[in-house]
């Protein structure tokens, strides 16, 4: 018997699409929700930014963005702001022409200001709050040419009270897309991603390489790597400082020359003592583009989805693993399937689900690539 309840709740201001792991929705001090950028069906970026309200269960307008972005990081800072940083700033196109600028929001006076250039401009990229209060960012894409694109290694950290943003050690693999996790000792996981390796927009491998950040030194050092690539996975920090992937796929991985149409099902767990992962039990069905969040039970919530390459349409499907028995239940359907949308917990432990693509390709109602939504839903554990 599954297990909580999906109900509606108010719709966003407009249909938006939130790629990337680290570009969605973040929960402020008071318990409203703030999402920020994105794109629209026609992947051009957006600059509306917009609040909900847990106790209404209502969207309103917030200030705009300075910068319309898309692909870009939404982190919140130890002081309660909000830092968005880099993504693409224009319509979609081959190369990306990434951005090096970042703003903050602050909730009370309700406004956005510039928070410096990083050095490098970059989409897809991860952004981590460090224990010191500082924002380490990794990675990403960015032109190489006026024809390619590349996969970049470098890493900066952004300095909330000088506004500013300081190089630091690069990683060991250049890589994008990829998600990354804070451990308990303070150091940072990033794990997987995809590398461009090829000069068209398709051209490029998921990732299987693992590493570790250290804070103290500016240092990256290798660590254990997934028994597969992953890009489009997820990452979830566990309560006794382990750390769950789910999902995700490597378009590349097909045989002879022909992608793989299938996201993967399989979850593997990291010990941060032994560096090292294990293979969990599968999930119900494999997916990628989705959310998995914590729930107050210590369990994950794995939410939507879809499956790659193509991503056709929004997985409604929903999984919930208990890390205790390493275990698996499907969980009640949301009312709308939707991949690259945001999600987040409230304070009371409800998860809040809002806009994402629900199909994509020539089916789309007004010829555009993507069809959105701006639905919104809640989850009751």
């Amino acid at each position: 018997m599954s297990r909580g309840r999906w109900e509606p709740a108010g719709e966003l201001p407009w249909e938006r699409n939130l790629f990337g792991a680290a570009s969605g929705a973040v929960r402020l001090r008071d318990g409203r929700v703030l999402i920020a950028g994105g794109g629209d069906d026609r992947l051009t970026a957006q600059d509306g930014a917009a609040l909900f309200d847990p106790r209404s269960g209502l969207w309103s307008g917030a200030a705009p963005l300075r910068q319309a972005r898309r692909m870009h990081s939404t982190t919140l800072l130890a002081d309660g702001r909000v830092l968005v940083a880099g993504g693409y700033g224009a319509s979609a196109g081959y190369p990306v022409q990434a951005l090096d600028s970042a703003e903050v929001y602050d909730p009370v006076e309700r406004v956005w200001t510039e928070a410096g250039r990083m050095t490098q401009g970059r989409c897809g990229h991860s952004a981590t709050l460090l224990p010191d209060g500082r924002v380490l960012v990794a990675g990403g894409a960015a032109a190489r040419s006026a024809d390619s694109e590349r996969s970049l290694a470098s890493a900066e950290v952004f300095e909330p009270g000088a506004r500013r943003w300081v190089p630091t050690g690069p990683m060991l693999d250049a890589r994008s897309l990829h998600p990354a996790v804070a451990l308990p000792d303070g150091t940072v996981l990033v794990a997987g991603g995809w590398a461009a390796t090829r000069r068209d927009w398709r051209g490029g491998a998921g990732l299987a390489y693992c590493e570790r950040y250290d804070p103290a030194t500016g240092r990256w050092s290798a660590t254990g790597g997934f028994a597969a690539a992953r890009t489009g996975h997820r990452l979830t920090a566990l309560a006794d400082g382990s750390v769950l992937a789910t999902g995700g796929g490597d378009p590349d991985s097909g045989t002879q020359g022909r992608p793989d149409p299938y996201s993967r099902a399989t979850a593997e767990r990291y010990d941060p003592a032994s560096g090292a992962w294990s293979r969990e039990a599968d999930m119900p069905c494999g997916r990628a583009l989705h959310r998995a969040v914590p729930l107050p039970t210590g369990e994950v919530l794995v939410i939507g989805g879809t499956g790659e390459p193509l991503g056709e349409a929004g997985y409604r499907g929903v999984a919930r693993y208990d890390p205790r028995f390493g275990t698996w239940a499907e969980g009640p359907g949301m009312a709308v399937g939707r991949a690259d949308f945001a999600a987040a917990v409230l304070a009371d432990g409800r998860v809040l689900v809002a806009g994402g693509t629900v199909r994509t390709g020539p089916a789309t109602p007004s010829g555009a690539y993507l069809r959105l939504t701006r639905a919104s839903e809640l989850f009751t554990p």
